[in-house]
C-alpha cells in the first residue's frame, strides 16, 4: 500500500530551528568523490520496494546524470514526510525525496515547483497545486476507492452483475443481507483509521464532487460548509447504510492487513479500497472471484474518487538544484522504475505514452478498465481526505475525520452531528 503522509502542522518552527544549518546536499555535500557533484535522495523500502530495487533505480537515473553522485537516505518508517522534517531541522533536508507531502514544505519556500515544461510528459500535470504551483510530480494515479467483490457472493445472493445507481446497490446490498453475507468489509482498526472512512469518501464523490468539482476550493472560501444539505446529505446516505446492517462492525477493530485478509477469506461480499489492492488480489486464491466496480451514483453515471501525485520533490535550497531535478525527472520517467511500481502497487501511471509491463493480473487489468472508462466519461473527481495542497483539507482534519467516519460505523453520530463537528474543527484549525 502506498499511501501519502500528509504534513499535518506547519513548518515554521522546524524552519527556524534550521537556520544557520548547512542543508544536505548544500555546502558540506556538493562534491562527491572524483569531483562529481553529490546530492542526497530520501526513500524508503518496503517488502516489495527493496534496498536492491532502489539501489537498481538509482543508478539508473544517476547514470542519465553525468559526473552526479547520489546518496541514499532510507526513512526509517512509513512516515517520510516526518522523516523529512527532522530532517529540516537539523540542517539536513535531502535534495530529493519521493513521495513526502509538499504541504508545508513547499509554503516556507523549502520546497522548489516544477515548470510547465518539466511536467509535459505528465497527464494529470496541475494535480495537488499549492498556491498554484506544483511542487510533487503528479506520477501515480490512484483511484481512492473502487468497490472490490466477490463474484462467488453476489452469485449466491443472485446478483447477477455490479451495481450500476446507488438504489441497485442497495437492492444487492439487501439481497446479500439476506442470504446472511455482510455486504462490506470496512477496516479502521489501530493506526489504520483511513480504512473506516472510504465509504464516505465514495459518496462525496458522487454527490458532492461530481456535481461541485470545486466544492473543497469553496470551502476554503466559505461559501459552503460541511453541514450545508449537500454534503450532509452525502453522510446520511453512509449513516444509512450503517443503520441498515450493510457495514460490518467489527471492521473498527481490524488493522488494514486484518481487513485485506477478511475480504479475501470470505468475510463479506464488497470492499471499498484503494487500488492497491488490486496486486494482493491477484496474488490471492481467489484472483478470478474478484470483480470490481465504481462506487455506483444516483443516475448511473460514472464516478471515481481519484489522487494523483506521490512523485519526487526537490529541495529549493539544493546547491545542486539543476542536477537534482534531472535526476528526479530521469528517475521518474525510467520505465523500469515505473514497472516496478505498478508490479508491487497497484499503480496507474499518469504519463504520457506509459504501458504497463504484460501479465498483470486480472484484478489489476479489471482494475485499469474501470479507471479508463471514468476518464473517457469524463468521471474522474478529487477523493475526499486524499486531497492535497489548495484542494485538501485544513491541517489536522484528515485524522479527526477519521474518526468522525468511525463514529459513524460505530453508531455514535448521524449526519447531522457529523458535519456539524468537522465544520466545528475546520473553524478551530482556520485560527491556528
Amino acid at each position: 500500500m502506498n499511501r501519502i503522509a500528509r504534513l499535518a502542522v506547519p513548518l515554521t518552527a522546524l524552519t527556524l530551528a534550521a537556520v544557520g544549518c548547512s542543508p544536505a546536499g548544500t555546502d558540506a555535500g556538493s562534491s562527491g568523490a572524483g569531483g562529481k557533484k553529490e546530492i542526497t535522495f530520501l526513500t524508503f523500502e518496503t517488502p516489495n520496494l527493496d534496498a536492491a530495487y532502489w539501489d537498481a533505480a538509482i543508478a539508473r537515473a544517476e547514470a542519465k546524470v553525468p559526473g552526479l553522485k547520489v546518496k541514499k537516505l532510507v526513512a526509517p518508517s512509513t512516515d517520510r514526510t516526518g522523516y523529512a522534517k527532522q530532517l529540516l531541522a537539523s540542517g539536513q533536508f535531502p535534495d530529493v525525496m519521493i513521495s513526502v507531502s509538499p504541504v508545508g514544505f513547499a509554503e516556507s519556500g523549502q520546497m522548489a515547483p516544477w515548470t510547465d515544461k518539466e511536467l509535459a510528459q505528465y497527464t494529470f500535470p496541475h494535480s495537488n497545486p499549492i498556491g498554484g504551483k506544483v511542487y510533487q510530480l503528479p506520477y501515480n494515479t490512484q483511484p481512492t476507492p473502487l468497490v472490490y467483490y466477490s463474484k462467488k457472493l453476489f452469485a449466491e445472493a443472485d446478483i447477477t452483475a455490479p451495481p450500476r445507481t446507488y438504489q441497485e446497490l442497495l437492492d444487492d446490498s439487501a439481497k446479500l443481507k439476506s442470504k446472511g453475507i455482510d455486504p462490506f468489509v470496512v477496516g479502521g482498526g489501530g493506526k489504520d483509521t483511513f480504512a473506516s472512512s472510504y465509504l464516505w469518501t465514495a459518496l462525496v464523490g458522487t454527490d458532492v464532487y461530481k456535481q461541485t468539482p470545486d466544492w473543497m476550493a469553496q470551502r476554503r472560501a466559505g461559501k459552503v460548509a460541511f453541514n450545508d444539505a449537500g454534503f450532509k446529505g452525502a453522510t446520511d446516505k453512509f449513516v444509512q447504510l450503517v443503520k441498515k446492517g450493510y457495514v460490518d462492525k467489527a471492521g473498527l477493530s481490524r488493522d488494514y492487513a486484518n481487513t485485506e485478509k477478511a475480504f479475501l477469506g470470505g468475510k463479506g461480499a464488497m470492499y471499498p479500497m484503494g487500488t492497491w489492492f488490486a496486486t494482493a488480489g491477484d496474488k490471492s486464491a481467489m484472483k478470478d472471484d474478484i470483480g470490481v466496480f465504481a462506487f455506483p451514483t444516483d443516475d448511473g453515471s460514472l464516478s471515481v474518487p481519484s489522487y494523483t501525485g506521490g512523485g519526487m520533490s526537490v529541495s529549493a535550497k539544493s546547491k545542486n538544484l539543476k542536477e537534482a531535478k534531472e535526476f528526479a525527472l530521469a528517475f521518474q520517467q525510467d520505465k523500469a522504475n515505473l514497472d516496478a511500481v505498478v508490479k508491487s502497487d497497484g499503480a496507474i501511471i499518469a504519463m504520457k505514452g506509459y504501458t504497463p509491463p504484460a501479465g498483470m493480473g486480472p484484478v489489476y487489468d479489471a482494475t485499469v478498465k474501470v479507471y479508463d472508462a471514468a476518464v473517457q466519461a469524463k468521471g474522474v473527481t478529487n477523493a475526499f481526505l486524499v486531497e492535497t495542497g489548495d484542494d485538501a483539507l485544513l491541517p489536522g482534519l484528515v485524522e479527526k475525520s477519521y474518526a468522525l467516519a468511525q463514529d459513524v460505523i460505530a453508531g455514535r453520530k448521524d449526519a447531522d452531528a457529523a458535519t456539524k463537528a468537522l465544520d466545528e474543527d475546520w473553524k478551530k484549525a482556520a485560527t491556528q
